[in-house]
């Protein structure tokens, strides 16, 4: 199968290890945040403020845009193949818009290195966990998921067959938790304030100046 337009295979069980593997990488990424500085803090801050802006406009898209998915996944995974809303637009819309609010975090960290480098950490695993995924999905729905390939793009949406139904019922219990999830990247934000807020009051310093 075909991601971003080029073929991968899968080393190992991607999908069942996804949460882990994307906290460890978390825990070492907040750990390089916490060495680094942004090469522009005191010498450009009009070029600052405006990735600072930007990610934060990308970090709430994205979070809108997962608890939009969310709405239509709610207590429906693995039971029905979900088509509509989001997922007529490409068929992996959650990982869309996680890549969107990664590429915001990076621009937080007022620096360009941090966005290409969190959107190449991603763009190297994340193609595994469709992969894996689609598999399952594939096994479960047969036919009607082909058909479902065949019309929707994996991952890059496409607006001209975008379908949302009139109504739609949805588990509020399970939609609660998945809302704290898409909220993830707004609680990031506001890590990295407080990293930058401690090392301005001098609490410690940073080793590395990045662009």
């Amino acid at each position: 199968m075909a991601v971003f337009g080029i073929n991968y295979k899968m080393p190992f069980n991607v999908e069942k290890h996804r949460i882990m593997i994307s906290r460890m990488v978390a825990v070492m990424v907040l750990f390089f945040i916490c060495e680094c500085k942004s090469h522009w803090e005191n010498e450009n801050e009009i070029f600052t403020f405006i990735l600072f802006v930007t990610g934060i406009v990308l970090v709430g898209i994205a979070s809108l845009g997962r608890m939009w998915c969310s709405l239509y996944v709610a207590g429906y995974k693995d039971e029905q193949l979900i088509t509509k809303g989001p997922y007529s637009l490409c068929r992996n819309p959650l990982y869309l818009f996680s890549m969107v609010g990664v590429l915001g975090i990076g621009f937080c960290t007022e620096t360009l290195t941090f966005p290409i480098l969190f959107v190449a950490l991603f763009s190297s695993y994340y193609p595994f966990v469709i992969k894996s995924e689609e598999k399952r999905l594939r096994s479960i729905f047969g036919s009607v998921f082909e058909k479902y390939t065949q019309k929707v793009p994996a991952f890059f949406p496409d607006i001209s067959i975008f379908e949302e139904p009139e109504t739609y019922q949805v588990n509020p219990v399970v939609y609660r938790i998945h809302i704290f999830s898409a909220l993830w990247f707004v609680w990031i934000v506001g890590i990295l304030e407080v990293i930058e807020g401690l090392r301005e009051t001098g609490f410690f310093t940073a080793s590395w100046a990045v662009y």
